[in-house]
């Protein structure tokens, strides 16, 4: 198990080592494997890209976010202008319903809600906006209303799984309810505990996951 010590050395490292924001503006802070970044970024793409970079460190326990976007004045937009973008980025997105996803902006904050089918489609409408001109960040509270129901979601869950060379498979357990599907057990990384999540948030069928893995 990583120290405290070693683990932001390493954020640290793999921070400086991504061109996709300046590493000098963030600062890392290491409490019992937990990780907390913090500082200012002039743009969301940025505050994303340094969020995914810690995520790539293994011995996470956790992770928190404390960067704030502080925009360049050339870069400030009124809110009709990016909530007319995002509804164009949207609509460019072939793996979009063209219905179903409202957008409303705030202060430069867009929050999504409405349906979709699926959860890639849940993420894809958020990876479609990650880069707009303006944006200070992202509420997405668009839920999943699957309509086909596979007839075994539990034994898809786990075959997806198994497919996952870097996930231990041996500690997790995977019930379902309806369409919520709850993942117990215990996976040594962060990334890993997200990896596992994610394969069951793609599995056809599934709206919900709650995840009481723990991070050993």
């Amino acid at each position: 198990m990583k120290s405290d010590h070693q683990l932001r050395q390493e954020v640290m490292d793999e921070l400086a080592w991504d061109t996709a924001f300046d590493d000098n503006r963030i600062g890392v802070e290491v409490v019992d494997g937990v990780v907390t970044l913090t500082g200012h970024l002039s743009s969301y793409a940025q505050k994303y890209a340094a969020e995914r970079a810690a995520l790539r460190v293994g011995g996470l326990k956790g992770l928190a976010v404390e960067l704030d976007v502080r925009l360049p004045g050339s870069s400030q937009r009124l809110d009709s202008d990016i909530a007319a973008s995002a509804r164009n980025a949207l609509e460019w997105n072939v793996v979009l319903p063209r219905e179903g996803i409202q957008i409303k902006v705030e202060g430069g904050w867009i929050t999504l809600t409405g349906q979709v089918e699926f959860d890639y489609q849940r993420e894809a409408a958020e990876q479609s906006l990650r880069n707009l001109f303006g944006l200070i960040g992202i509420s997405n509270q668009l839920t999943v209303q699957a309509r086909a129901v596979p007839r075994d979601i539990k034994s898809s869950i786990e075959a997806a799984l198994q497919r996952r060379a870097h996930v231990q498979t041996k500690a997790l357990y995977v019930t379902v309810n309806d369409r919520v599907v709850t993942l117990t057990g215990m996976v040594s990384s962060l990334a890993e505990r997200q990896e596992a999540h994610r394969a069951a948030l793609d599995t056809p069928g599934v709206e919900r996951v709650i995840d009481d893995i723990v991070v050993v």
